[in-house]
């Protein structure tokens, strides 16, 4: 019997989780271009027809993911508050984007790749979503500075440094891992301390 979401009956559901969850792994692994359908289908322990009768195709499954994903990494930019304090919103922001490097590393490879790739999935999606969000967050940023409430800097230009900064710990795993070495498990609490100690630096009209 099938249940009220979009139609989809539990077992559905369940399935198509599978294969997402599978997907991820292969797609931030090799890359869009690298993975194939056999691939997709071993991850989810699945036929390959059983999984095409999900997905017609393996950019059906990857642009599924992609648009699910943009979505949760619009969130934290989403709550930067106009009316809160200028550096505590932009230090929260910082925090919960390393937070998502730390906690979401596959999903921020599999948006890497594809932005790398020449965004062919999402091209449509960033213009018409993340645009006018960095656009309206920008303004407000550029707002404060005005103010005086924030040392003045290009607020794109900020807001691309907060993702290249945070965003390096998922994407550069491997290479943040050999080079702190095994004595350092766990990279966030300093990497935490060193950018809000960076963007208080940055942005604070007193420091």
């Amino acid at each position: 019997m099938k249940d009220s979401v979009a139609g989809q009956t539990r077992i559905q559901r369940n399935k198509i989780a599978t294969i997402t969850e599978a997907a991820l792994d292969v797609f931030s692994t090799y890359g869009f271009r690298g993975s194939t359908v056999d691939q997709l289908a071993r991850a989810a322990n699945l036929s390959k027809p059983n999984l095409l009768y999900y997905f017609p195709s393996k950019e059906a499954i990857h642009t599924h993911l992609l648009n699910g994903l943009l979505d949760i990494w619009l969130a934290p930019m989403r709550k930067i508050d106009a009316g809160g304090d200028p550096l505590d919103e932009i230090l929260t922001y910082v925090r919960a984007k390393l937070a998502m490097s730390r906690d979401m590393p596959r999903e921020s490879r599999l948006f890497a790749n594809e932005v790398l790739q020449g965004a062919p999935h999402t091209r449509d999606t960033l213009s018409s979503d993340l645009k006018p969000l960095v656009d309206e967050k920008a303004a407000i940023i550029r707002g404060w500075m005005d103010q005086g409430a924030l040392k003045p800097s290009d607020p794109h230009h900020l807001i691309f440094s907060i993702w290249s900064l945070t965003q390096h710990y998922a994407d550069f795993e491997v290479q943040v891992g050999a080079v702190l070495g095994p004595e350092v498990p766990d990279p966030f609490p300093a990497a935490e301390d060193y950018l809000v100690t960076l963007f208080t630096r940055l942005l604070s009209p007193d420091a």
